[in-house]
Order: C-alpha cells, then structure tokens, then sequence
C-alpha cells in the first residue's frame, strides 16, 4: 500500500468509510471499531475491512485474508513516524521501500459525507423543517462517539437545528463511561428527553454510526422492525429515490414482517437475508435492493 487516506483526527463513521472508498476508488478501508460489542481495554478492539464496494469483505475475501495470515512469518514497524492527523492535506514519508514517497493524506471526513447526503435527500425541505413557522424541536444523542462530528455539522451548522439539539458530541475513548448502543438501557439521557413532551423527534447513533435508534414524543419508542418499514413506505419523500427508482427491500432473517406488508402494497420485491450486512451488500451490487435494515437498526 502505497497511499493511506484517513479522517480527521482519525474519526470516521462506518459510512463516511464506506462513502470515501467508493468516491476515491480505493482498494479498501479498515475500520478500528469494536462495533456492537464492548470496547476499551477490557473489551474487544475490532477491525473491520471493508472492500472496493464499500461493503464489508464478503466470506470469500475474508476466508482468503485468514489463510494468507497462517502464512506470515515476519511484520516490519516503523516506530518513528508521526502523522499529524489534524492537519489537512497530503503528507510524505521515506518509508525505504518500493513506494517513494508514502502518501498519508488526511480529509475532512464529514464534509465529503455531506456532500453525499446533499445527493439523497431535500435538504432545504428538511431545513423548514428544523427552523420554519411549524419547526419541529429534535433531540440527537451522539452517545459520545464518532457522530458528534457529523451530528453537530449537519444537522445544527447545515440544517440550522439549535446547538443544544444535539448532546454527547464529543468522541471519547471511554464513550463516557456509558456503552454507545443506542437502546433503551443506554440512551437514558435522550429518553429522559423525550418523555418531557418538549421535542418531537429523537434519534441515537452507536459508537461507530452506522446504527441509531428512533424516539417519537413523548418518549415513543420505535423499533427497529418498524423505523426500516416507515422509511420503505415514504420513499417518494426523498429524492434520490424519485431518480432511481425503487428496485427492491431486503431485511435480514430476525427483522419483523413489518417491511414485507410495505413491500406488497408497492408491488416492490423483498429479499430475505442470514444475519449480516455482507448479505446487503450483495443484493446491493446485483442492483436487486435499494433499501435494506437489520434487527439491531442497521440501515442502508
């Protein structure tokens, strides 16, 4: 490897990964992340790979990346290099190997993925939204994770949302004390919230930002069964999907029935999935789906 391009401070969400690897054409991305499970020295570090798709590494790439580790038989450190990962732009490094100069460019992960964003949905519908005559008052809980970034970026400098919408944005390496999954046992301060009356919408993203949960007034928990058959049924709300088209829905095997009513009443193919984002992206890459959702409020 010859170029590394990393995020801001080495912050990225799962999607902003899988958004810049499309949008450079790279090989592929790691992701540091324990994803559900519990991280931190006591708990798991997690490494991700996801491929030229932007999806996770399939059996086939995975099963292949384990054979070739039974193969290895030395590994080279380079104790000595710093990279300055506040600074935007390209960095160059002597490495004294076949790449001359190693590539280290450092980007604003949440802008690029703004800008993705501003390709699928109606931002200025959504802005009226958030600060018109009838605004409605939303709550978002980071949980203290890699989304406080994108949270506080997009949805109160961009959408014009008030600062205060937005709580646990700063990412910390013990997420607060509090595991960064975002359920009723966890996201306390954003239920507590919500069941004043005062906001209308909640939501809480887990520690890497690729799960979130959805609040109603009141506290109104919706599940995640439901959050993924809501979104499937107001699909002509967003534009992206107004240009594309509606090829197909996939939920994974534990998901409810909720998606498959929607799906019959749109005359829309559902797909049936194993448990496990990989089996998205396949249906994904064959141009059979173009919205799927898992059980623990995965959704793409």
């Amino acid at each position: 490897i010859g170029r590394l391009v990393i995020g801001q401070h080495g912050i990225l969400s799962t999607p902003a990964v899988s958004c810049i690897i499309r949008k450079i054409k790279a090989a592929g991305g790691i992701i540091l992340t324990a994803s559900h499970s519990p991280g931190g020295p006591g708990g798991y570090f997690g490494v991700k790979f996801e491929v030229a798709n932007g999806g996770p590494a399939s059996d086939l790439a995975s099963d292949k990346i384990y054979e070739i580790s039974k193969t290895l038989e030395e590994y080279a450190i380079c104790p000595d290099l710093r990279v300055d990962l506040s600074r935007l732009g390209r960095q160059e490094f002597d490495l004294e190997n076949k790449f001359k100069p190693f590539r280290v460019e450092i980007v604003d992960s949440v802008d690029i993925y703004l800008g993705l964003l501003r390709n699928i949905f109606d931002f200025n519908v959504i802005r009226s939204l958030l600060t018109g005559p009838n605004q409605i008052k939303i709550r978002i809980d980071a949980m203290n994770g890699v989304m406080g970034p994108y949270v506080r970026r997009i949805l109160c400098d961009e959408l014009g949302a008030p600062a205060n919408s937005a709580i646990n944005c700063v990412p910390l390496e013990d997420f607060g004390g509090q595991p960064p999954d975002p359920n009723l046992t966890y996201a306390t301060a954003l239920l507590e919230a919500m069941r004043s009356g005062e906001y209308g919408f909640g939501a809480a993203f887990d520690a890497d930002g690729d799960r979130y949960m959805i609040l109603g007034q009141n506290g109104f928990f919706v599940n995640a069964s439901d959050s993924l058959a809501i979104i499937a049924a107001n699909l002509s709300c967003i534009p992206y999907f107004c240009q594309m088209g509606v090829r197909g829905f996939g939920r994974s095997m534990p998901t409810s029935t909720a998606l498959d009513k929607v799906a019959k009443v749109m005359k829309v193919p559902l797909y049936e999935t194993p448990a496990g984002w990989r089996y998205f992206c396949s249906l994904m890459d064959s141009g059979r789906c173009s919205l799927c959702g898992e059980e623990s409020f995965g959704t793409g």
